[in-house]
This record gives structure tokens, C-alpha cells and sequence, in this order.
């Protein structure tokens, strides 16, 4: 500690009028904030690496070089291992959406707007962070590579899918993460040189007072496809980003991409990202083992079942892998028992768990999913239903005779189709086949321009409760998938209190009012 303070004198001329120590990550460096007489400060580093040091240092002076939205490194010891740099503040973009992560993955507009500036912002680094970068100065290794990959792979296997004692040929295996191996190294479509960052998450970007993002902590990049610090991003196992907002930010990826090089045909993009999105899984669960199952930590015990959950909806919806032993093993895996259950965070608040990932099932004491009559006196009230046409309209207990009544029937319906028989209109393989069909989209903007117009003159007008219901056949898909939607759009757009009830599915929520 003492010579960082040195350091610090030598740069700045005096001694700090205060250090503080910064919480760390899960990295071997120890970071203080040290503040000088006029309330400045910068960032003081004390590493255990060189190797690791002087990439962190080469790599920032090279990224500044090309104006790169990266700290600078102010002042370094002769050794390397410790060294000064610009104060980036406080704010992650891993705390800015902390409120999303938190509601199971539901982001509001300006955590959804911070995710896409920082993804728009990341070919800037991989593309022209590459340009004239000396890459034999990258550690552990200059370059992503077969080896790198079976190392990763053979993690997985060792630390993970044998604490689960599930049984497996090793030679199989092995001859499939060869060929995995090859696949991920070899593609068809070169681009260039690119930096790949290769721990590109929320906790390594910063935010200023503009919500700008800043990049940190890529000491460990090298040379490598662009591909794996997308999957790695986007897939994040307790992220729990939506199916649509996830193929939101993969397309702001894609369309920026182009300012910086020639990009590959779609078609080409989407396959190649998929296998870097297996891989990057099969990477996670390895470290969750090794750091869960082998040292006890109890944070990443809690991050296998949602990557977990990755995994498995990656197998259900791809059709691009071409390595039969090892896909087998890995459904197995997502069929354990002990994998069975999904705790999801609103599950977790209200002390229950599900197996079917859906955050708003009602307790089981609950009973039926009803909403109590409310009081007049107050602002505004939505509440939003889905129904069964069999099964009634649903009454309006306010007393004022209900409103608008929706028929969703003339949609496409994913319940005639056997995989979405027992799931709901929550549930992202519904919501992926409803949204790719389009027909459910095209019905809600017209939706939306009615129900915006209402709900606004209601407020004008003091009105106290406002009734919207969707019907559909079963009560089950559509209508449930219409419902949950028009209800986050009105609370989304004028924030007020929206109460949700699907029927037929005994599942309620209240959307609490803004302040």
C-alpha cells in the first residue's frame, strides 16, 4: 500500500488527503480511490500479475491511442504492478440496471436504452481497438485458438458435468469437442483482425453522467472472433434478458458493426453467433461448478439453474449443431432433478418456486386470481384481463360495467402445436412463436393507439378505473400474451397502477404506480 501511495506522490507532487478502498470483482487486483486536497481523485491499482498488469497497461495506452472510451493510465511502477488511472465513478451499468435483472428480467425503456448504447459501442473496441495492436502482449495467450477452447471445454467437463454424476462415454465426448473446437476456430467469413474483450459484462462497463458507456477490465482480451463477446454479453445467466429485448440488442450489434467493417450475411451472423452462445455457456457453468460446487460459493451455486436455463432453451430453439454425443449429454443434463426447478426473483420475494419459469404465478394459498373491488377515491386503475371465450367475459367489480373487450382469436394459435400445449402466453418459446408469426403484433398497435387515447383522457377527466379484457380460446396463449403486453405499455407510457389478471390461468400482478 505504501508504494502506491509513492507512486502517487511522484505523479501528483503530494501525498493523497484520503484513500479509499474500492469493493473488487472477482479479479486478484486491489483498487482504492485516492482523493487529493481539492476533492480530486483517480484510481490507485495494486496487481499480483506483471503479465497481467503490463497487458492492462499496453492495452489502455493502445485503446487511447485510437480515442477509445477507456481510463487512462496515469502513472505506473517500474515493476508494473501498480499503477494510477482516471477515476470512471461509480456507476456500472451492471448497478444502472440492477431494477430489471432484480424483476426477472423485465427492463424498463432506460435500462433497455443503456444496454443498447453499450452494445452499439462495442465493435468501436473490437474493431478499431485491433487496428495496429501488437497482440504478443495480451495475456494469457496472443489468440483465441483451438487449444483455448478445449482447455475451456475440458473445464466444463471436469468441474461441472461430472460433479453431477451423469454418465458419459469421455472418447464420445472428447471426438465432439474436437470437432466443437474447430468449428468455433475456422470460419468462412473472415472480417479482419478483432479484439476480442473476453470478459465483456455489465460489472466492466462504466457509465458517466450521460449514460455513455466506458470500458474496464479487458486485461484479458487477445485476438479472436467478435462473435464470443457478444454471446458472452448477451447470455449472461443472471441478466435474464427477455427473448425480444435480446434480439433487440443483438441487431443494434449487427447495425453497428457495419460502421466499422464488412459485416457477414445474416443468415451467416446468426449461426455463428449461436455456437459462440453454446460455447460461452458451457465456459459459465464450468466456472460455476468449479467456483459452486468445489470452493461453496454460494453466489455462483444460484447462477447454474439460470444458466441452465440458457442452455436448455438454446437446445430447444437451434437446429445448427452438428455434434450428436455431446448434445445428447447435454440434454440430459437439463434434465436432471436437480435442475428441474427455476427459482426466478419474483418467486424468490414471494417465497414459492416454479417449474415453469413464470414470475407471476399466484401463491398457492392464494386462491383463485381475483381482484378485490377498489375505491373510488384515488388516481387511475387499469386493470387488464385475459379470459376463455367458454369460459365468460370477465365482470368488472369497479361497479361502472366494464370496458374494452378484445377478441384474439382471429391470431395465430400456438396451443393447436404440441411443444406449446401446456405453456402460457409468459413463456418465452410462446412468445418467440407469436412474435416471429407477427400477426399478435400487427393486432396490438391498433390496440395500443386505442387503449393510449383512453387511458389519457381518463386521467384528464379524474376517472377512477378502467377495464381491459382479451379473449381467446383457451385463455392460455393469445390473450394471456395481449394482456401482460397492453398492461407493461400503460404503466410503461403513463405510469400508473395497472393490475393484471389472467383468468384461466389463476396468475395476478399489480403493476405498482410511478412517483
Amino acid at each position: 500500500m505504501q508504494k502506491l501511495i509513492d507512486l502517487y506522490r511522484e505523479w501528483k507532487g503530494a501525498e493523497p488527503a484520503n484513500v479509499q478502498q474500492i469493493p473488487g470483482g472477482g479479479s486478484n487486483r486491489t483498487y482504492f480511490r485516492l482523493t487529493d486536497n481539492e476533492g480530486q481523485t483517480v484510481v490507485g491499482v495494486i496487481g499480483t500479475s506483471r503479465d497481467e498488469d503490463h497487458a492492462f497497461i499496453y492495452l489502455t495506452e493502445h485503446f487511447n491511442r485510437w480515442k477509445l472510451p477507456v481510463p487512462t493510465v496515469l502513472a505506473s511502477s517500474e515493476d508494473q504492478l501498480r499503477y494510477l488511472q482516471t477515476d470512471l465513478g461509480s456507476m456500472s451499468l451492471f448497478d444502472a440496471i440492477r431494477g430489471g435483472r432484480e424483476a426477472g428480467g423485465r427492463y424498463t425503456l432506460k435500462e433497455q436504452d443503456l444496454l443498447k448504447r453499450t452494445i452499439r459501442e462495442l465493435p468501436n473496441i473490437q474493431i478499431r481497438g485491433a487496428q495496429e495492436l501488437d497482440f504478443s502482449n495480451c495475456y494469457p495467450q496472443a489468440e483465441f485458438n483451438v487449444d483455448s477452447v478445449l482447455f475451456d471445454l475440458n473445464y466444463f467437463k471436469y468441474c461441472f458435468l461430472k460433479a453431477t454424476e451423469l454418465d458419459f462415454h469421455e472418447l464420445k465426448l472428447e471426438a465432439d469437442f474436437r470437432l466443437f473446437a474447430k468449428d468455433l476456430t475456422n470460419d468462412t467469413y473472415t472480417i479482419g483482425e478483432c479484439f476480442l474483450y473476453r470478459d465483456f459484462q455489465a460489472r466492466n462497463v462504466m457509465l458517466d453522467h450521460e449514460g455513455n458507456p466506458w470500458f474496464i477490465d479487458y486485461q484479458g482480451g487477445r485476438k479472436g472472433p467478435f462473435y464470443y463477446d457478444l454471446a458472452s454479453f448477451l447470455w449472461q445467466a443472471s441478466a435474464r434478458y427477455p427473448h425480444k429485448l435480446r434480439r433487440e440488442l443483438v441487431y443494434e450489434y449487427y447495425n453497428s458493426l457495419k460502421n466499422y467493417t464488412e459485416v457477414p450475411p445474416v443468415r451467416h451472423f446468426v449461426n455463428r453467433l449461436s455456437l459462440f452462445v453454446l460455447f460461452r455457456t458451457l465456459q459459465v457453468l464450468g466456472a460455476y461448478g468449479f467456483r459452486g460446487y468445489f470452493e461453496q460459493k454460494k453466489h455462483f451455486i444460484e447462477s447454474i439453474p439460470p444458466a441452465i436455463q440458457n442452455l436448455r432453451e438454446l437446445l430447444a430453439t437451434s437446429s445448427s449443431f452438428h455434434y450428436p454425443y455431446l448434445m445428447d449429454i447435454l440434454r440430459q443434463l437439463t434434465e436432471l432433478p436437480q435442475f428441474a426447478q427455476i427459482e426466478t426473483m419474483a418467486s424468490r420475494a414471494d417465497g414459492y418456486k416454479t417449474t415453469d419459469l413464470n414470475p407471476y404465478k399466484a401463491h398457492p394459498q392464494d386462491g383463485p386470481a381475483t381482484f378485490s373491488k377498489y375505491d373510488a377515491q384515488g388516481p387511475l386503475v387499469v386493470r387488464v384481463f385475459s379470459f376463455s371465450y367458454g369460459k365468460g367475459i370477465p365482470q368488472d367489480e369497479s361497479g361502472n360495467g366494464g370496458g374494452y373487450v378484445f377478441d384474439c382469436r382471429s391470431t395465430h394459435n400456438p396451443g393447436r402445436y404440441e411443444p406449446y400445449k401446456k405453456l402460457t402466453g409468459l413463456d418465452e418459446p410462446v412468445i418467440r412463436f407469436l412474435e416471429d408469426d407477427g400477426e399478435i403484433l400487427t393486432f396490438l398497435d391498433s390496440v395500443y393507439k386505442l387503449a393510449d387515447a383512453h387511458v389519457r383522457r381518463y386521467i384528464q377527466r379524474g376517472f377512477t378505473s378502467l377495464m381491459f379484457s382479451f379473449g381467446c380460446t383457451g385463455g392460455q396463449h393469445r390473450s394471456v400474451y395481449s394482456a401482460q403486453h397492453l398492461a407493461e405499455h400503460i404503466h410503461e407510457k403513463f405510469g400508473i397502477e395497472v393490475r393484471i389478471c389472467h383468468r384461466e390461468q389463476n396468475i395476478t400482478q399489480t403493476l405498482e404506480a410511478k412517483l
